[in-house]
């Protein structure tokens, strides 16, 4: 009686592992998640020297051929955003997207992202530091072949920030 319920648990406890190693194999040519994560590694590093105070973000957004790239909703940048920003939403980021949006991999992009601003939680939302918008876009846009791209470091509370802001919202 024992060996069986013994051969019963065995069974039931090594059954679920051998699905999930079965389910882990499932092959898909249009998800890579290796090279996602070996981009990931990359683009950190690329990142460390491409990290702006404020007044850097200013002055380099003031220079010709540079693009203020704001990747969140269209609803959160219509509410607020950094004047002269353009949007592209991070989920609408594809290939065509890019190439018509930025035919020059080598253009300047300015990146800022909710987590760079307190003070306006509606246009701005706060998401978990590891979830910040600012890290998924910079390392989407180096695995497309971006490296041309800075980013604002700061957290600044947008009623001191130097940086001017608009609403493109027609809804009242």
């Amino acid at each position: 009686m024992n060996r069986l319920l013994l051969l019963t648990l065995t069974i039931l406890c090594i059954a679920p592992l051998a699905l999930a190693q079965k389910k882990a194999g499932i092959a898909n040519p249009a998800i890579d998640m290796q090279g996602y994560l070996r981009a990931a590694s990359e683009a950190a590093d690329h990142r460390k020297s491409r990290r702006l105070t404020e007044e850097e973000f200013i002055r380099m957004s003031r220079e010709p051929g540079t693009v203020i790239l704001d990747a969140r909703s269209a609803e959160k940048y219509r509410e607020l955003h950094v004047k002269g920003a353009i949007n592209l939403s991070f989920p609408d980021i594809t290939v065509e997207s890019l190439k018509t949006t930025f035919p020059d991999k080598n253009q300047r992009i300015l990146i800022y992202c909710n987590n760079n601003f307190v003070g306006a939680e509606k246009p701005f939302p706060t998401k978990a530091p590891s979830a910040s918008l600012n890290i998924s876009t910079y390392i989407s846009l180096y695995s497309y072949g971006y490296r041309n791209v800075y980013e604002l470091g700061p957290l600044l509370d947008i009623k001191t920030s130097k940086l001017e802001f608009v609403s493109t919202n027609t809804r009242q």
